[in-house]
């Protein structure tokens, strides 16, 4: 008998010492070795379970814990909290609702653990739910969950309520409620509480220390923190950090020095003051000082070396790190990946063991920068998990590539969608000039029940002015009033773009007038409408408004007001602007302004004086500064000079005839027919396949597109014979002359 009480008893000793193994093993996040001690226990009792229950989900593997928690023989009550604190550890509300509704016998912490899980989602009502149902007296554990909850959520009058409502309170239930208000910022309300308070400690002070610096009272913070009885190590870190965000590096270096002690934490947090102001040196001065590090130091370190560009440093460090960081392997990554050194980061990358899905997006994001998108496709294909910025980089990569097609597969791939999916796919249309389609995925969006943010109604605006389509403009405009983007700057400044293009210039003033705030973008959309809208005048009134602002312009600035000044003739001020552009505000003019001053000098008829300024260009003519000089030539019927402007436009598009087309015309017009012939014998040598012109128009809000020498376009036939009819009726009442309606004759 007693030799059998003895081998029990070994068992049972030997199964509670394989039971703490595994629970040890767990917080140290070896993982694997504590599922090959499960593995080859012979006998298990419910601890044993319950510990391995926790070892899965608190190294993330909450669904084998699942599948262990349902394979348990017997489950005891510790059972079915630890698999609920599981799931509420990893956010599954859900989840550890559906367990809690099953579970045949709760206790208090049962009922505050799935509290607690409702008041950390925000789900205040469902908690307020569970907690009024209550089978039994309500701890002081559940009336703080709730006053924490509400307080976290800002509910200052439904905490405070339950707060006076509670039959006993301790220190926490005061901090709490205290918490509640220095955390949202409401330090008038926090100070009176503070004031009122029956039971104080440590915290609350620290609490009141916090609140003030987090709203940018350092003065009060201070005060508070002089007051305090007996600090802790967290009110000096708390005060430290606090001068060190607002970049008072000498007074929390003084208060660092006056520490009685330090732990890791303040150590941490002078270095990290250090690094925020740039002050590489005496962070790393400071960080060999230390005598002891935690893996936050050494991360701290790596990444504000690689801030400010000192990735050998940084790679030095990492180097010498004595046990591997994710966190301080992925700083790198993206350090060597900022300054396009691509093969030190796969070095870095490959020599990650335990990837994590920011380490897998940040080098797939790094191949999209470069362009590199077959290495960004291979990585995809290998990355196990994606998630929504997986899938979104990779739109975006083969937008900027051109690749829409790609792109779209991508994004149809996607099982779950945001809106930042929709904006990358619109963005990727709008900037390969597909607006057309990008419209089109405004709509579908919308009918999918995504709501726009900012971005997409400035691209979808964006779009309407590229293709004028007011009907659908305003359509936009109209949800941009619903949805409270009216001020937004960007969504204003597209506004104002697709009004100009649009031809509704008094609509973009008011937008304009209209906007709490401009920037440079704001006054060049303007500028920039005045001009294609033909009012040249108030384009330069409004330059000049902006100066006197105090509003710097910038190149699309002088773009948009010098080409107001050529519409209008005003040579002289075209100069001045182009001469004040480079003098006062060190701008080095681009092609386009010189093709801006070409056009200028060209339409006021000084022609050789534009040839003389395209021949001084220390800059490379292109296309646009010929074609204006090319376009005068014609207005003026100087022929020698639109020789040498067709010659040079022929250069840089060989394959469009528009230029040997306007050269045609003049030698027509001077009456050379023989080199007229040889010109359209040249052209006709030189032939090749024209994109088809294309034009669209809005019926009914809709866009319709329609392609030149496109006969199978549906209704085709229908639109050519009813646009006789009208014409015909027009003819006969004599609206119009024959001259004007003989085209429409021969459709």
């Amino acid at each position: 008998m007693k030799q059998n009480l003895k081998v029990m008893g070994e068992q049972a000793n030997h199964v509670f010492n394989q039971n703490t193994k595994i629970t040890q093993l767990a917080k140290s996040g070896k993982i694997e070795e504590a599922i090959q001690i499960f593995s080859g226990m012979t006998r298990r009792n419910t601890v044993t379970y319950n510990s391995m229950i926790s070892a899965f989900s608190k190294n993330g593997k909450i669904d084998d814990a699942r599948q262990l928690f349902d394979k348990m023989p017997q489950k005891n009550l510790v059972s079915w909290n630890t698999m609920i604190a599981g799931y509420l550890h990893h956010d599954k509300v859900d989840e550890a609702y559906q367990l809690f509704v099953r579970m045949p016998k709760r206790d208090r912490f049962s009922w505050t653990l799935m509290i607690t899980c409702f008041t950390r989602q925000g789900e205040l009502e469902k908690a307020r739910e569970l907690f009024d149902s209550l089978p039994h007296k309500r701890d002081v554990a559940c009336w703080n969950v709730m006053i924490g909850g509400y307080g976290k959520k800002g509910r200052f009058v439904e905490a405070k309520r339950l707060f006076d409502e509670m039959p006993a309170r301790n220190v926490v239930s005061w901090n709490l409620m205290l918490s509640g208000y220095t955390r949202n910022g409401e330090m008038h309300l926090g100070r009176e509480f503070f004031d009122g308070m029956e039971i104080r400690d440590v915290v609350s002070w620290n609490l009141m220390v916090d609140g003030f610096a987090e709203v940018g009272d350092l003065d009060s913070a201070w005060e508070f923190f002089e007051k305090i009885p007996n600090p802790n190590v967290v009110s000096w870190v708390t005060m430290l950090c606090a001068f060190g965000r607002r970049g008072k590096l000498l007074e929390a270096r003084r208060l660092f020095d006056q520490m009685p002690s330090k732990n890791i934490a303040s150590w941490n947090a002078m270095i990290g003051a250090y690094i925020k102001d740039c002050q590489i040196e005496e962070a790393a001065r400071l960080f060999r000082e230390m005598p002891k590090r935690d893996s936050v130091s050494w991360t701290m370190m790596i990444d504000g070396y690689v801030h400010v560009g000192q990735l050998d440093n940084a790679r030095i460090l990492l180097n010498q790190m004595p046990y591997k960081s994710i966190v301080a392997q992925t700083a790198m990554l993206s350090g060597y990946i900022k300054n396009k050194r691509m093969g030190e980061a796969c070095l870095v990358f490959n020599d990650i063991a335990a990837r994590d899905i920011i380490c897998w997006n940040t080098m797939i994001a790094g191949y999209v920068q470069m362009g590199r998108m077959d290495k960004a496709l291979s990585l995809f294909k290998e990355m196990g998990q994606k998630d929504l910025v997986t899938w979104n980089t990779m739109i975006i990569g083969y937008a900027q590539i051109g690749e829409m097609d790609k792109a779209v597969k991508i994004f149809e791939e996607m099982k779950i969608r945001n809106v930042v999916s929709w904006n990358s796919l619109i963005t990727g249309f709008l900037q390969n000039g597909l607006s057309m389609d990008a419209l089109n995925s405004f709509k579908l969006m919308t009918h999918e029940g995504t709501i726009p943010d900012h971005s997409t109604f400035a691209c979808g605006l964006s779009a309407c002015a590229n293709l004028a389509a007011l009907q659908v403009g305003k359509q936009m405009h109209n949800m941009v009033l619903k949805s409270g983007y009216v001020n937004n700057l960007f969504v204003g400044n597209a506004l104002i773009t697709m009004y100009a293009k649009c031809g509704r210039i008094l609509y973009a003033q008011l937008i304009f007038n209209d906007l709490d705030e401009v920037d440079v973008i704001s006054w060049n959309s303007m500028i920039t409408g005045y001009t294609l809208n033909g009012h040249g005048k108030e384009a330069v009134q409004l330059y000049e408004q902006m100066v006197l602002k105090g509003v710097l312009p910038d190149h699309v600035t002088f773009i948009g007001v010098l080409s107001g000044c050529s519409h209008i003739g005003l040579v002289d001020k075209g100069l001045k602007l182009f001469k004040c552009m480079t003098d006062i505000y060190s701008i080095e003019p681009l092609v386009e302004h010189y093709a801006c001053i070409v056009d200028m000098l060209g339409r006021a008829g000084m022609l050789y004086e534009a040839f003389e300024v395209v021949r001084g260009l220390k800059i490379k003519a292109n296309a646009g500064i010929w074609g204006a000089l090319l376009s005068a030539c014609k207005i003026h019927g100087n022929l020698e000079l639109g020789k040498i402007a067709a010659k040079k436009l022929l250069e840089f598009e060989p394959h469009k005839t528009s230029s040997s087309v306007l050269l045609s015309n003049m030698q027509a017009e001077a009456g050379r027919w023989n080199e007229v012939e040889n010109m359209r014998l040249m052209m006709k040598e030189n032939e090749t396949e024209k994109q088809p012109g294309c034009s669209w128009t809005e019926v009914r809000n809709q866009l319709h597109c329609f392609q030149s020498n496109k006969p199978m376009q549906p209704e085709t036939a229908e639109i050519y014979s009813t646009l006789k009819a009208l014409t015909s009726q027009i003819k006969n009442l004599d609206r119009i002359s024959d001259d004007f309606a003989y085209p429409l004759d021969n459709l």
